[in-house]
């Protein structure tokens, strides 16, 4: 079962909305992220039962009678770690079938159920799915902040802020992870995230793929670390290997399954041939990242190429965090063309307004630092709403309309 401490999960109220009128609702994430404390939670003070198929026994009698187990649940309930029991998903869906009252069953799944084709196939038209992520910086300062709303919409007042400096390497090297997080020392987390990666691997890969060479997976997972928010290059990640690139390939896919990586696609349109099509890569948490590579607050500190590439990365996962629980859809991509322009972060409102997001670990911003963030408006047109430049500095400021310099703390402060 996974613990985690009392951090108020603000994705919680999605679940809410939910159950209120969708039979099946999945909530997925990586393991140890607070699934199971999220949907026990909640499901305590609404009458649900609560199951989980890393009981062996429970496990065993739904892959003996999938039919006869779904039949004898109660009438709400939770079942948990559900992609290690495939064979229940077509009698989930005989039942919901057969009565489609809201809220009967919430999932928890530590693979996505997208990458699992005979759970996303089985319960299609009859799940909503809900992505839980490690906690959010603003989720450990219990405050929900108005960042995504003031980048989409409201914009931002000049105001001065404090540096973070030191503390926001910590913040990269620390991660998200609760069990991690509760540990007393850098080198206790990064016990913690080793081992993490170890067992993840060897549990959840098997249940989504038999593959032969899972020593290549912790390898593999390093290099991707050692490469995250750069372009993803499949070539430079079979080098180390006696693997063919389709394998590499396919292996990049598993550890995508499990969310120990995230791709980011490129933003691009059919009418702009010279953009750069090929995807960035990013590690799903800085602080498996830094565990990986071997770094801590000093090293990480005194390698600036280093502290760049996990600090756009840290930026990236603190905004989807966000955006898995705001109101409306936003989809995220980075912008790079031929002449070397380049967005870190293009995110894309309800399907037309782009937002470019450029982050910097230094001081300082000038206006050379919006040279691509300028590129992508042009690109883009009438949809470019605004581009921000997220640095760690003091003070909010302007550079032209719709353009801002933001101290990057403001991403969890309101």
């Amino acid at each position: 079962m996974e613990t985690c401490a009392l951090h108020p999960r603000f994705v919680a109220a999605s679940l809410a909305e939910a159950v209120s009128d969708t039979p099946v609702v999945l909530i997925h994430g990586p393991r140890q992220c607070g699934k199971t404390t999220l949907a026990q939670t909640f499901g305590e003070a609404r009458g649900y039962e609560y199951f989980s198929f890393d009981d062996h026994v429970v496990a065993a009698a739904a892959r003996n009678d999938p039919a006869g187990f779904v039949a004898d649940l109660p009438a709400k309930t939770i079942l948990d770690e559900v992609q290690h029991v495939p064979e229940l998903f077509s009698s989930l869906k005989t039942a919901v079938d057969r009565d489609r009252t809201p809220g009967r069953f919430i999932l928890t799944g530590s693979a996505n159920a997208l990458l699992v084709p005979r759970l996303a196939d089985s319960l299609a038209g009859r799940m909503e799915i809900l992505r839980l992520h490690p906690l959010a910086q603003c989720e450990l300062a219990g405050n929900q902040p108005d960042f995504l709303d003031r980048l989409l919409d409201l914009g931002f007042p000049m105001r001065s802020h404090h540096r973070l400096g030191d503390e926001l390497v910590g913040r990269i090297v620390d991660g998200g992870y609760p069990a991690a997080l509760a540990r007393s020392s850098h080198r206790r987390q990064a016990a913690w995230y080793r081992e993490y990666i170890g067992t993840l691997i060897q549990r959840d890969v098997q249940d989504l793929a038999r593959i032969r060479n899972l020593d290549v997976l912790p390898r593999l997972l390093t290099l991707a670390a050692g490469q995250t928010a750069q372009l993803r290059n499949i070539a430079d990640l079979a080098g180390p290997f006696q693997l063919s690139r389709p394998t590499i390939q396919e292996y990049v896919t598993l550890l995508e399954s499990i969310f120990l990586i995230d791709t980011l696609s490129p933003w691009h349109s059919n009418r702009l041939k010279r953009l750069v099509k090929s995807p960035k890569v990013h590690v799903g948490d800085t602080g498996v990242a830094c565990a990986l590579l071997g770094v801590d607050r000093r090293s990480l500190t005194a390698d600036r190429g280093t502290l760049g590439h996990l600090l756009e990365t840290f930026v990236f996962q603190e905004l989807r965090r966000q955006a898995s629980w705001h109101p409306t859809d936003i989809r995220f991509h980075h912008f790079r063309d031929r002449d070397g322009y380049e967005v870190d972060i293009v995110l894309e409102h309800a399907g037309q307004n782009i937002v470019g997001i450029e982050v910097k670990a230094s001081a300082t911003v000038t206006e050379r630092d919006f040279r691509g963030l300028r590129k992508l408006q042009l690109a883009t047109g009438r949809r470019f709403t605004r581009g921000v430049v997220l640095y760690d500095g003091e003070t909010s400021a302007g550079f032209g309309d719709g353009f801002h310099a933001v101290p990057i703390r403001m991403l969890w402060e309101n």
